[in-house]
């Protein structure tokens, strides 16, 4: 099959057809890759509804990119697709859906050592070829401890793998090996694109995805990245994550139903644009991991999470939050989590949002803020509560925290003060 779509390629132009019959005398007179695939379906250039008919799509553009365009269906995934620079992956609306294969998981038997390529399971059963795994034990359980790969070969209960693990992994402590992985991935890339899709997480039969390595859609070190009208659904992990980024644009859609945060920008990602999302029923909507600068987040909705609308902390200075609705979250609103004074978020904005109806019972609040951030501002906010034992203070200051600049807010509702400083 690869060497029928080479000379496909070779002999297409700028049109991509399996049907294309391969002529010596092309070779010679048409190099060109095209620019536009279409994928999926009886009338596309590739027709399968699979992670691999996509890669084989991205991966039969020229160097210079191109557009991959996704007819309406479920795709079936089974590891990332993965997307390089200057590639568009453009679906076809919401009736264009990626969806995780059922999950499985295993122990290895045998310790996975840092560098190595190989994982001797007890269970092989469930594994294949092609196949996202994701590594880790009891000490090396998340964030940048977790291994990912993809399985390129199995022999006897021996998955090979095609990236070193990045740890030390122990049998005896409780180490285990699961397929799960991210639907979208972009790594090391710059100027890509992702719009008019839907991802379903299939949540319930997969294991949790550690969200600092992938996410429904994973964005990682790479620059000049946009998302725009995508769903993200019932991902088990975070929806949207990006990670040591620059440029990126996350607009226009909707994230719910994830186990941890919607969207998970961090780990150095300045110059984010976060606007008009809906952002709702996760564990937190969006948490501003480290180092999230000089960044924009407007026009959004936040609601009904498990824990926290916003939250922002280490490092995330020069912020500005402009006309979004925070609501009926079940901590509070907005949190400014407890950092010291060198590393707390400085010359963070809030213009021109509502905050209402957050937390249950003895826990809510419209604002928490902790730590010892500098020229913090909330200006012309409309912070309330119109629902009896939910948000029952507007602001919240910590023992330590620097006083925050409140003008022109409105309050109204809350049964245990609008601004209360804890030492009082």
């Amino acid at each position: 099959m690869k060497y029928l779509v080479l000379i496909i390629l070779l002999t297409s132009g700028n049109s991509f057809s399996q049907s294309a019959e391969y002529k010596p005398d092309a070779l010679v007179k048409v190099r060109k890759k095209p620019r536009l695939i279409t994928i999926g379906g009886a009338t596309a250039d590739i027709q399968g509804f699979t992670n691999e008919s996509i890669q084989m799509g991205v991966d039969a553009l020229p160097p210079e990119g191109g557009m991959v365009k996704l007819n309406a269906g479920v795709f079936s995934i089974k590891s990332p697709v993965r997307l390089s620079s200057n590639v568009s992956l453009i679906g076809s609306g919401r009736e264009t859906i990626l969806k995780r294969i059922d999950g499985f998981r295993s122990r290895f038997i045998v310790d996975a050592d840092y560098g190595e390529l190989k994982l001797t399971v007890e269970n092989v059963r469930g594994f294949e070829v092609g196949m996202s795994v994701q590594v880790k034990d009891d000490i090396n359980s998340s964030c940048w401890d977790v291994s990912t790969a993809e399985i390129t070969d199995i022999v006897d209960n021996v998955l090979y793998i095609d990236k070193y693990l990045i740890r030390d992994y122990e049998s005896a402590k409780n180490g285990w090996v699961t397929n799960a992985g991210s639907c979208i991935l972009v790594e090391n890339a710059e100027n890509v694109r992702i719009s008019h899709l839907s991802i379903e997480g299939n949540k319930s039969n997969n294991d949790l995805l550690d969200g600092c390595v992938g996410g429904g859609i994973a964005i990682l070190k790479s620059i000049n990245v946009t998302v725009d009208s995508v769903q993200v659904n019932n991902f088990n992990g975070e929806g949207i994550t990006w990670q040591i980024t620059e440029n990126v644009t996350v607009r226009n859609s909707e994230i719910n139903g994830c186990t941890n945060m919607g969207l998970h920008p961090g780990s150095g990602s300045p110059n984010t644009l976060i606007e008009n999302n809906i952002v709702h029923n996760n564990k937190t909507g969006l948490f501003l991991c480290w180092r999230v600068q000089n960044s924009v987040i407007r026009s959004n909705k936040f609601y009904n999470n498990l824990e926290y609308g916003i939250s922002t902390g280490h490092k995330d200075s020069d912020v500005m939050f402009e006309s979004n609705v925070v609501s009926e979250n079940g901590k509070c609103g907005v949190r400014f989590r407890n950092e010291d004074e060198k590393n707390s978020p400085h010359r963070t904005t809030f213009v021109k949002n509502t905050v209402e109806n957050n937390g249950s019972g003895t826990e809510g609040y419209g604002f928490i803020i902790e730590g010892k951030s500098q020229n913090v501002v909330l200006r012309e906010n409309k912070i309330s509560c119109t629902r009896k034992g939910t948000q029952r203070t507007g602001v919240f200051m910590g023992e330590h925290t620097t006083p925050v600049k409140l003008e022109n807010n409105s309050f109204s509702g809350h049964t245990a003060g609008n601004v209360i400083y804890s030492n009082e």
